[in-house]
């Protein structure tokens, strides 16, 4: 039997309908002081639950008073226009009518973190990565979100049901990710050319509940 669902965030339960990339920015405007950009950049941004500026004096990234005020307006556009997709709250509600647990576990920055908790006020776990310090696929940050749902994934003895599931638009960070600790994992594609394309979809596709 199912005991309990984890979400991704974006592109899963929530979308962001005018996009900025105010950090992405920043950045470049990094490497137009000559700073080199790394592959740990963003990996430092989705874990460390800062703002801008504070995200700029670590990288050694110099803002003019008029900069980090656009970079600022960047950040606020895309936060408002965070949304709900249509289907996501029909969705977990059939979730809470069968007693399901529910979790999101998401890569996402600092200020990003507080939207997502008023758009989805009251779930069982949040394992957010700048708030953790994690970032999926590691296996710990799966681990937590499994501690904050009191669940123990693939313990249920007499029963062929995965008792975690996992849903979100990323293969390698949840489908296959979450495997890794006896979570089942299951991709959503949006496009249509998987086997979900949206999450009435996959509650009603994957039987949650049964044994």
């Amino acid at each position: 039997m199912t005991v309990a669902v984890i979400f991704d965030l974006f592109g899963t339960l929530l979308e962001i309908r005018n996009r900025q990339n105010p950090y992405r920015r920043l950045l470049r405007l990094g490497s137009q002081q000559g700073r080199a950009a790394y592959p740990g950049d963003l990996r430092w941004i989705m874990t460390n639950a800062c703002g801008l500026q504070e995200a700029a004096d670590f990288f050694g990234i110099k803002l003019s008073s008029i900069q980090l005020t656009e970079l600022q307006s960047c950040l606020e556009l895309e936060l408002g226009s965070i949304t709900l997709f249509e289907e996501a709250l029909p969705a977990l509600d059939l979730l809470r009518d069968r007693q399901i647990k529910i979790g999101v576990c998401s890569n996402l920055g600092g200020p990003y973190c507080s939207v997502a908790r008023n758009l989805l006020p009251g779930l069982d776990g949040y394992a957010l990565s700048a708030e953790v310090g994690l970032m999926k696929p590691d296996r710990a940050m799966y681990q937590h979100i499994c501690t904050q749902l009191d669940v123990a994934p693939n313990q249920l003895s007499g029963s062929n049901a995965p008792n975690v599931l996992m849903i979100g638009d990323s293969r390698r960070c949840d489908a296959d990710g979450p495997r890794v600790v006896g979570i089942q994992g299951y991709h959503l594609d949006r496009s249509g050319a998987g086997r979900f394309c949206d999450l009435l979809e996959f509650v009603a596709g994957i039987n949650i509940g049964s044994g």
